[in-house]
């Protein structure tokens, strides 16, 4: 039997990139949070909602996929649409989807539409500033294979999110 308590060490580079990807996933989230908060009045879990609602055929979402495509849990995304709601930006509906299935939507507003419209190009300003500009585009091309091959390993269930499938296929 095996020695639970026996690790495979990270090697030194191995270690070092840990640290670089430990401390992006540290510094980004609340720099992307503190520049949303200050120019669109909304944090970025509520500007993923509003995204991914306006890029969903009809612009809604059944709640528990728009929960996976936000990465947030029933209980936040719920919580979330309320404050949306709101707003005005944000409107739930019971949907029937064959014979006897029912289940609640969120549906962007046409409000939330001009919302995430107008806070979309300072979020990309701000997402260029902080990624984007300090990469070459052949960096940019390997982030994003390694960062669909990280997703895959820590999050497979997501990976259909990226790319071109619609918001109902995550």
């Amino acid at each position: 039997m095996s020695d639970p308590t026996a690790a495979a060490w990270l090697s030194d580079t191995e270690r070092t990139a840990w640290m670089a990807l430990s401390a992006v996933l540290t510094a980004l989230p609340p720099a992307i949070d503190a520049q949303l908060k200050r120019d669109a009045g909304i944090n970025y879990f509520e500007y993923t909602i509003l995204s991914s609602l306006s890029e969903a055929p009809g612009r809604a979402v059944r709640m528990g996929s728009l929960a996976h495509l936000a990465a947030g849990s029933p209980s936040r995304l719920s919580h979330a649409v309320s404050r949306l709601e709101k707003h005005g930006w944000v409107a739930r509906r019971v949907s029937v989807d064959g014979a006897e299935s029912r289940c609640v939507e969120a549906v962007l507003t046409d409000a939330g539409w001009d919302a995430v419209v107008a806070a979309a190009p300072d979020h990309v300003r701000e997402a260029r500033r902080l990624v984007f500009d300090a990469l070459t585009p052949e960096q940019v091309a390997q982030l994003a294979a390694i960062g669909r091959k990280l997703l895959t390993a820590a999050a497979p269930h997501l990976v259909s999110c990226l790319g071109d499938q619609p918001a109902e296929a995550c």
